[in-house]
């Protein structure tokens, strides 16, 4: 296309009126570990040293791993033993948590407060695994397939149910756990060769699982039951200990949010009452995310209904439209949100590329090609809608154990290298109204206008087949000036035309980042992000 190219559409409107109020910095979310992470207990050490670089590029929380007493100092937290043990008491083998100590965390939260970065907390409510003592009860199998149908009478078995936390006695709370606790197991000590078989415990002071779908999802008839030993939220000591535990949390360690893991799986009724608490007690404002896991765009805003749209949910449905696009050949870049959270419901939708659950290895692993990532970046850090978090695998590299490394304590997989450019475009750049130029299959994209206080603006195209191209429209003020790729893969440069429009282009499967030469801080981008995250680790 020559110099006498003429828009084929009349241009789009221009920046928004001047606003009153400062445009605030764009949020940005670090999911702070991955599956592999070393189980070094040096962690928190290694999430400190970046505080400084992480903020510098645009990030303004961290999601840290669950951090509560786990059932070996080995684990990632899911196994959750002890809530009120965050790395302080000698349980299950060791004082720090596979992540490091609570002074550790303690630390790593005032630094983070120090340069802006708040953390938000995995919190692990649905079950409990390594009790302490056995406990007899009355208990029913049901159908692994079908919860609510029954497929054994009922009969006294042996279960690990009692949790006495003699590590930590009676500090921060005295609430020993029992049998009556919890609704359902999966272990029966008396007929171990049953392992895996779901019991749900009966009693009077044990209400059965939580009503579905009403209270929990209704994937598998009644899906309250998950793993390990599942606490009973109809209980009202289990509600003024978890309760209890939130308030004292809150005072103990600076959070600003809370991750709330299998949100599925316990009591939506309770959650509420925590969620009711933390803004009676300590202001509104948290930032609330559930793990509802289900590529079901009906389910979730479903969920969020329930939940009042005071929670937002991670974008499942986002994630295998990315991996269909990258494993496809040619796919239709213009469907990309199609059925997504962040089409339907954008305040309530956490974007993300990948996590800790989709990574290679694991159970609900979701491919995405390689090539792709940096696109996948590009579409959730520079568009206005949605809340994007990007992943720590991605940014530091994967340790994902081989059968020659079994536990590498270093990444196996380099990182996505352009991730910290693009987390710098959007912290400077990726402001105000948006003008989307989706028209071709295979080549998309669209142009952030600025605010009245952020007028700086960029051209993003991107392609999934060969070379692409847009002519896009920026502004007639940007008459004459000249554009460049601030990602550096492109080395041409753009001259804006006198009606404000001009051609950007893009190389095959790849993504540009169009910006002036000119815009308030392009210096930034001449730093070096240290990737090497493992350097700073040998503190113990």
């Amino acid at each position: 296309m020559g110099d006498n190219f003429q828009p084929p559409s009349p241009a789009p409107a221009q920046a928004q009126e001047p606003q009153q109020n400062p445009t605030p910095q764009n949020a940005t979310l670090l999911q702070a570990f991955e599956w592999y992470t070393p189980p070094d207990h040096a962690h928190f050490l290694r999430l400190s040293s970046q505080i400084p670089q992480l903020s510098q590029h645009g990030i303004s929380s961290l999601w840290i791993p669950p951090s509560c007493r786990a059932t070996s100092p080995q684990s990632n937290g899911y196994d959750i033993y002890d809530l009120y043990d965050l790395g302080e008491f000698d349980q299950k083998g060791s004082m720090a948590t596979k992540w490091g100590t609570k002074a550790q965390l303690l630390e790593l939260a005032r630094k983070g407060t120090e340069y802006g970065v708040g953390l938000y907390w995995d919190a692990v409510l649905n079950h409990r695994f390594g009790a302490d003592h056995r406990e007899r009860c009355k208990a029913v199998e049901v159908d692994a397939n079908d919860r609510r149908v029954r497929v054994s009478g009922e009969y006294k078995i042996d279960a690990w149910v009692g949790f006495d936390f003699p590590g930590r006695g009676d500090q921060e709370s005295t609430m020993k756990y029992h049998w009556y606790h919890f609704s359902g197991v999966d272990f029966n000590d008396d007929d171990p060769g049953k392992a895996g078989t779901i019991y749900q415990i009966l009693g009077e002071q044990s209400q059965g699982w939580a009503k579905s779908p009403e209270d929990v999802d209704g994937e598998k008839g009644n899906y309250d039951y998950l793993m390990g030993c599942d606490v009973d939220y109809s209980h009202p000591e289990v509600v003024d200990d978890v309760l209890n535990w939130g308030r004292w949390l809150v005072k103990e360690v600076s959070i600003k949010g809370i991750r709330f893991d299998a949100v599925k799986h316990f009591s939506e009724s309770f959650l509420k009452k925590f969620v009711k608490m933390l803004d009676g007690e300590f202001g509104e404002g948290w930032f609330l995310v559930g793990e509802f896991w289900k590529d079901s765009l009906q389910s979730m805003t479903d969920y969020l209904d329930r939940m009042d749209h005071k929670f937002s949910l991670f974008d499942a449905p986002l994630v295998y439209n990315f991996s269909e696009i990258s494993t496809s050949v040619s796919a239709d870049l213009r469907k990309v949100f199609d059925d997504t959270l962040v089409q339907r419901a954008p305040v309530c939708a956490v974007t993300l590329v990948q996590n800790h659950d989709t990574q290679p290895l694991q159970a609900l692993h979701v491919p995405i090609t390689p090539w792709f990532l940096p696109l996948g970046y590009a579409l959730i850090l520079l568009r206005e809608a949605g809340y994007p978090c990007v992943f720590y695998g991605d940014l530091y590299g994967l340790c994902t154990p081989t059968s020659d490394n079994p536990s590498p304590t270093r990444p196996t997989s380099g990182p996505v290298t352009i991730i910290p450019k693009l987390l710098l475009a959007r912290k400077l750049y990726a402001y105000g109204p948006q003008t989307d130029y989706f028209d071709l299959p295979t080549c998309i994209g669209w142009v952030r206008h600025g605010t009245w206080d952020r007028k700086d603006k960029c051209a993003v195209v991107m392609s999934n087949a060969g070379e692409g191209w847009k002519w896009m429209f920026v502004g007639v003020e940007c008459a004459g000036q000249q554009w460049t790729d601030v990602l550096e893969w492109r080395e041409e440069v753009v001259t804006i035309g006198e009606n404000g429009w001009a051609e950007f282009r893009c190389g095959g499967c790849s993504v540009s980042v169009w910006v002036w030469e000119g815009a308030k801080g392009r210096d930034e981008f001449e730093s070096q992000f240290d990737f090497d995250i493992y350097a700073a680790s040998t503190a113990k």
